[in-house]
């Protein structure tokens, strides 16, 4: 079954017809109108907003239909108000500069799931931040998906130590393929020693990409990280 939630598709609509109209406008260099700044901001209106979710082409007529004017003023007012607030908080580890990257696939491929994963202080269990976390295969850093995934990984204070990963998708042969994929994360900070953590994903090649789900999410146990000299400098998980 399919669902589709058409305030998705008008808000990405206005974000980008805002963000066009501002670029063109000399008076508001100053704003970031990039790839991912208007993700941010669509992001930011969807948050805010009431889904209207369709099953059906006579869902989408209904909608169409119902859908009043202050409603859509209100999602332009907000989309404005998004573009806005992104813009004092911008990403502080991507390039605004650079145009967003996808990398398309022709063909059957393996679709490796997002890799999620969470570090802690190993003495006093609080969330770790201001860390790099990297993802490794054959000692290599793993390529992602697009820009808006990064390798390296900061962590950052409001995340709670949690980082994540969606690597790019390896091209098959042909569909039904199963391979096991073997990756490590490695966190190298000047406070904590050291610490690898390998693991395998086991993968069936498709010919189509799966959209993100939390539910497909590959889910890391808990990293601990220790200062150096400490009796329990070692790397402890729990499931």
């Amino acid at each position: 079954m399919e669902i589709h939630n058409t305030t998705e598709d008008f808000v990405i609509a206005e974000v980008n017809a805002i963000c066009d109209a501002l670029t063109s406008d000399e008076s508001q260099g100053n704003l970031c109108t990039c790839s991912q700044c208007r993700l941010d901001a669509a992001c930011y209106v969807l948050n805010r907003s009431e889904p209207r979710y369709i099953v059906s082409h006579r869902g989408a007529a209904r909608v169409k239909t119902e859908s009043d004017h202050q409603t859509r003023a209100d999602l332009t007012t907000l989309a404005y108000e998004g573009i806005r607030k992104v813009n004092h908080n911008q990403r502080p580890y991507f390039d605004h500069k650079q145009a967003q990257t996808i990398n398309p696939v022709d063909g059957p491929a393996f679709y490796i799931p997002a890799i999620k994963g969470q570090v802690y202080n190993g003495l006093n269990f609080s969330p770790v931040s201001g860390i790099q976390v990297e993802l490794l295969q054959n000692k290599k850093l793993v390529p992602m998906k697009d820009n808006n995934w990064q390798n390296p990984y900061i962590l950052i204070p409001d995340t709670g130590g949690v980082f994540t990963f969606w690597p790019k998708a390896v091209l098959a042969e042909e569909i039904e393929v199963h391979r096991i994929f073997e990756f490590s994360i490695r966190i190298a900070a000047a406070d904590y020693d050291e610490q690898t953590h390998g693991f395998s994903i086991p993968v069936v090649s498709k010919l189509t990409s799966p959209s993100f789900s939390l539910s497909r999410t590959f889910k890391l146990p808990d990293i601990y990280l220790f200062p150096p000299g400490e009796e329990k400098n070692q790397l402890i998980i729990t499931g």
